[in-house]
């Protein structure tokens, strides 16, 4: 659970957007965001299948321009 300390003289608006900042770096979000639904085994083992597609894609591009 993310957490920030209130600086001095900190305004509240900037408090809660180091503190949204600090949800969206955890992954708090985007965890409430795919748990909103049931996904089928199916389903995930096809979604991580393809992330780590990506994820090869990606490296040998990087390795590709060398």
């Amino acid at each position: 659970m993310p957490f920030v300390k209130a600086r001095d003289g900190e305004p509240m608006e900037r408090l809660v957007r180091r503190f949204q900042k600090a949800c969206e770096k955890s992954g708090i979000l985007s965890e409430v965001r795919r748990r909103q639904f049931y996904e089928k085994p199916c389903e995930t083992a096809k979604r991580e299948r393809s992330q780590t597609e990506r994820k090869i894609r990606k490296i040998n591009r990087i390795l590709r321009n060398r």
